[in-house]
């Protein structure tokens, strides 16, 4: 989810780094002083080429901007690395960033994630270390009780508000994200097997 960057079936929960949100007061400081400089060069004819101060200024948006990028990639990298190796079987939601990102308020947020990339980072490191790499259909993966797989639907389905609920059917208590790594799991190990 946004809160969090991933968490597994096993419970454990990897915190999202935020790399973007971290920069954005910083990064907006320097678009608007390089918005003000490419103003006051074009008021005074300037050719912005020949505008030195501009010029300094689109340098450091540029190096603000490509280190937000490489500390994401680098943690995505350490990430995906430490996944595959440890575990012979790993398994995601296909992701499909495009519908998520409609959301306007979350667009941000699931930008600075960075999971489309560390899906391909997963899926290249699974085939070069000889593991199982396996992507499932995200639909009910958070709905679905892994334990009696009752679905919660109508009046009980939960919202993205709820990030703990108990099983109306069997009474168990469930952490969202880590319930919905148990069915993204059991789904991907079925997946195998009817791939063999």
């Amino acid at each position: 989810n946004v809160e969090n960057f991933y968490a597994d079936s096993n419970g454990e929960i990897v915190a999202n780094p935020r790399y973007s949100s971290r920069q954005k007061r910083r990064l907006a400081n320097t678009q608007r002083k390089l918005s003000r400089r490419i103003v006051r060069a074009k008021k005074e004819h300037r050719p912005l080429r020949e505008a030195k101060n501009v010029e300094k200024q689109r340098l450091l948006v540029a190096r603000l901007t490509a280190q937000v990028m490489q500390r994401r990639r680098d943690f995505l990298h350490r990430t995906s690395a430490t996944l595959i190796k440890n575990h012979d079987l790993v398994a995601a939601e296909e992701l499909r960033s495009r519908n998520l990102l409609k959301n306007h308020a979350l667009a941000m947020s699931i930008q600075d994630n960075g999971w489309r990339m560390f899906l391909s980072m997963l899926t290249y490191k699974a085939a070069l270390y000889g593991k199982n790499f396996v992507t499932v259909d995200p639909r009910n993966t958070t709905q679905t009780c892994h334990a009696c797989g009752h679905i919660m639907s109508g009046k009980e389905k939960l919202t993205l508000k709820d990030r703990e609920w108990i099983c109306p059917k069997c009474g168990i208590h469930h952490i969202r994200d880590v319930n919905a790594a148990k069915n993204i799991l059991a789904r991907a190990k079925a997946k195998l097997v009817s791939m063999h």
